[in-house]
């Protein structure tokens, strides 16, 4: 029968404790705590395998994540001290192995692991993990041909990065002995284990931060080898801070990780991927012996080269001189056309010589005394014969007596001082300058008059007439005693 209305536990206002019950109400902070009890004692530590989700590292430094599978999840914290040491660079979709201790977080009224320890479950999550780092990389270009610097020939110095103590640096200067002697800087590092990756990205950098002409020398050519090994062992040379420093070094980079079947993002990365230390040696540098023959038979083929024109020049000039005609065979027309040019000229001399003869013997037929006589005798006769008539020479003396006559009337009349003769006056300034305008009078101060009979000096205005200038006498030109009178 139900409770009447009024009466129900659900309707009191304030809580009573009930008939025989003892047991006092627990606050929430006691009862976390008590289930925070029994997780811890139930469970302890626990192994655990899932798959990464929601992978953060605050600011502290610790890890928090949670670890699923198809049906549960369970939140994690890995503190920082641990989160440090981790081997790999947790990631989201990746399959872990969680070692570590249940427990619960009151504040969240969850349950938690907290991780102390954080592996990838077994090797395919690990080639799962570098292949999905593999694809992120690649899609930044990291691994772009166009990226690749080519090797140097011949590189001066050759950095190292690996570890000192094993075998691989032994090997590399040994080869790089036998092929040829070079300056080797080694940069030790671990090449496994915690703080390899962070060592070798570092001593990239480092060596290619070395300013060129410094004390220690910048290397031509980098070689970041390690020896063979599991993929746990090569794990460092796949971690993304050493691909990244790979990508950015100014200087080409070899990789010699592992054996010939290894391969690491590092290769990817690198200019060039050798398969093992001893075949980056021999990628480094090339054989000294090999140059040596190869300059020798340059050196031959250098000297053949300038020997052979000389001789096939030589060749030819002796094939030519075969084909020229002797000297006496080319000169014996040309001798005996000269025998018979000189004979020809002798014939023509003596042929010329008596032609002459003859004719100065007419000429000297017709040179007599007689002849020379009778051509005197009719010169004087014509001569005899000539009349010098006075009508001749008089006539054109009058005809140019008018003309003189003519010019002098004419001159006369054309003279300046004529019209003077006429009570004309020629108006001159205080210069002398002739005034032939009203215009040109009335800008002067004083002018002077000239008529038949002298000068007179006037006044322009009320302006005082100019001093009279003494007149000098013009002295006559004297008379050439040797001059005759034209009119005589």
């Amino acid at each position: 029968m139900a409770p009447p209305p009024g009466n129900s536990d659900n309707d009191r206002l304030v809580a009573r404790e009930r008939q025989g019950d003892n047991a006092q109400p627990l606050s929430i902070t006691e009862i976390s705590a008590l289930l925070k009890r029994t997780v811890e004692e139930r469970f302890g530590y626990v192994r655990l395998r899932g798959e990464l989700s929601g992978v953060k590292r605050a600011a502290s430094g610790h890890l928090y994540c949670a670890l699923k599978d198809e049906k549960a999840v369970l939140d994690g914290v890995m503190w920082r001290g641990n989160a440090g040491r981790l081997a790999f660079n947790p990631e989201d979709g990746l399959e872990v192995i969680a070692t570590g201790k249940l427990t619960t977080y009151a504040g969240r009224s969850k349950y938690q692991i907290v991780i102390d320890s954080l592996e990838i479950a077994g090797e395919g999550a690990l080639l799962a993990l570098l292949e999905k780092t593999r694809a992120r990389l690649e899609a930044e270009g990291l691994f772009a041909r166009e990226r690749k610097q080519p090797l140097p020939f011949l590189p001066r110095t050759i950095g190292v990065v690996t570890s000192p103590t094993g075998s691989v640096i032994r090997d590399i200067l040994h080869r790089l002995a036998d092929r040829f002697p070079s300056h080797v800087l080694v940069w030790p590092v671990l090449v496994q284990g915690q703080g390899a990756a962070e060592q070798i990205s570092q001593a990239i950098q480092g060596f290619s931060g070395i300013e060129a002409g410094g004390v220690v020398p910048r290397p031509d050519l980098l070689i970041v080898a390690r020896g063979g090994g599991s993929i746990e062992d090569l794990w460092s040379f796949n971690e993304e801070i050493v691909v990244r420093a790979i990508a950015e070094c100014a200087i080409p980079v070899i990789s010699a990780v592992g054996h010939e079947t290894d391969t690491t993002l590092a290769d990817f990365a690198a200019d060039r991927r050798a398969p093992t230390p001893s075949a980056a040696a021999e990628m480094a540098v090339p054989v000294r012996v090999d140059l040596e023959a190869t300059l020798a038979d340059f050196a031959t083929r250098q000297r053949r080269a300038v020997h052979r024109p000389v001789e096939l020049g030589r060749e030819r000039l002796e094939a030519r001189i075969r084909r020229l005609p002797r000297i006496e065979n080319m000169l014996q027309p040309q001798a005996q056309r000269l025998d018979e040019l000189s004979e020809r000229l002798r014939r023509g001399l003596r042929d010329r010589a008596g032609q002459g003869r003859e004719r100065l013997a007419g000429i000297a037929a017709r040179l007599s005394p007689n002849a020379l006589r009778r051509t005197h005798q009719d010169a004087e006769r014509r001569l005899r014969q000539v009349r010098l008539v006075p009508v001749l020479i008089r006539k054109p003396v009058a005809d140019g007596q008018e003309r003189l006559a003519a010019l002098t009337r004419i001159a006369e009349q054309l003279h300046p001082k004529k019209p003077l003769e006429r009570g004309y006056a020629i108006v001159r300034s205080a210069t002398g300058a002739v005034l032939p305008t009203q215009a040109q009078a009335k800008g002067e101060n004083a002018l002077s008059l000239e008529f038949r009979d002298g000068m007179l000096d006037v006044a322009v205005g009320d302006a005082p007439p100019p001093a009279k200038k003494p007149k000098r006498k013009s002295s006559p030109k004297p008379v050439d005693p040797t001059q005759e009178d034209l009119f005589g």
